[in-house]
């Protein structure tokens, strides 16, 4: 049996070995081990290729001055036209009758010059003789200036109602080719209302739809090749003319116009064609997609401090590529950016950067 002298020792040993357990000191957990890279800042320039149409420098929608019921067309999309030549015609029985009146009209007042004037005349010849009063010369006189003022004003009407009835006939003002036609033969049309649209023969020139956001800054170069979509091998060279000033509602685009230098053959009017633009160099970072996370709804990067510690920072995607993201703005240089083993940190968290980390991080000009 163990006495009680026995129990108290057991005791008091125990004792003392839990107490010198306490005081040990508290095992440190593992660090996370990421991977780092250095960044360095280097210009970065994107190719844009675009794909757009030829159109005629100038295009003209040509429509009646009058309206009428249409009885002729002539031609038709796609043929080519000369200048003066009649395109489609109207009814013209309607401004034909306006003529006639306006013409009977002239006619009758014309008779009542003659008449007037020899009246006149007459006074002219009594006057001296006293064989008339003063107030009979000046009514004769007056009557005279009236009616040739009617006279006037019949003959203009006349011309009116004659040059309203060659407006019948729709004319092209220019030669050109017929690119579209919004009117058939039967059908009425409002004065005004387009018929055909005609592009005009000339400079040609090649237009794209593009984003507003490859346009922030202009062109480093307003030179252009434009080749064939469908044949690369046929290509001419052309010259940013116009940037339209504002973005288009149903696409959300502007429109960029090249005056082509010249058509080698195979582009005509209507052709699709292909162009590749640099835009201007800016400073940025290529990361790989690993290092990219997001802060709350922002993209971020984790960073590791100079006292080894992870932080999360904001930064600005410019442009999304394959396997790898082009950071704007946001890094500076000299920055060390974690590229792998991100998933797990949490700000503050020290970090153990591993040994075979990569050396630096840049990003050049795209070819």
């Amino acid at each position: 049996m163990v006495g009680p002298g026995m129990k108290i020792a057991l005791g008091l040993s125990l004792l003392a070995l839990l107490s010198a357990c306490s005081e040990e000191a508290p095992v440190e957990k593992n660090r996370p081990r990421v991977f780092v890279q250095e960044v360095k800042l280097a210009d970065y320039a994107v190719n844009i290729t675009l794909t757009g149409d030829v159109q005629a420098r100038v295009q003209t929608e040509l429509s009646f001055r009058v309206g009428g019921k249409i009885i002729q067309r002539m031609v038709d999309v796609g043929d080519r036209v000369s200048a003066r030549q009649v395109l489609a015609r109207l009814d013209p029985k309607d401004l034909q009758t306006n003529v006639d009146s306006a013409q009977a009209q002239v006619v009758a007042e014309q008779a009542k010059v003659k008449q007037n004037a020899a009246a006149f005349v007459r006074q002219q010849k009594l006057l001296p003789k006293g064989y008339t009063s003063q107030s009979e010369y000046d009514s004769a006189q007056a009557a005279l200036r009236s009616t040739q003022s009617s006279l006037a004003a019949a003959e203009a009407q006349l011309a009116n109602a004659r040059e309203q009835l060659s407006y019948t006939a729709l004319i092209a003002d220019a030669p050109g080719v017929i690119t579209a036609r919004q009117a058939e033969v039967g059908q009425v049309v409002q004065a005004t209302v387009p018929i055909f649209s005609l592009a005009r023969d000339g400079d040609r020139d090649a237009v794209f739809n593009v984003y507003e956001s490859l346009l922030a800054e202009p062109p480093s170069d307003r030179a252009v090749v434009v080749s064939l979509l469908d044949n690369p091998a046929v290509k001419t060279t052309g010259t940013v003319r116009e940037v339209t000033p504002a973005v288009s509602e149903q696409t959300g685009t502007v429109q960029v116009k090249v005056t082509l230098d010249s058509l080698p053959p195979g582009m005509q009017l209507g052709s699709v064609v292909s162009a590749t633009a640099n835009t201007r160099g800016k400073s940025a970072v290529e990361l790989p997609w690993s290092a990219l996370t997001k802060n709350v709804s922002e993209p971020a990067v984790w960073l590791v401090d100079g006292e080894g510690k992870a932080q999360l920072h904001n930064v600005k995607v410019g442009r999304y590529l394959t396997g790898k993201v082009i950071i704007s703005a946001g890094l500076t240089g000299g920055e060390k950016v974690v590229v792998a083993g991100g998933q797990l940190l949490h700000p503050g968290v020290t970090v153990e950067i591993a040994e075979d980390t990569y050396k630096d991080l840049s990003v050049g000009a795209a070819q």
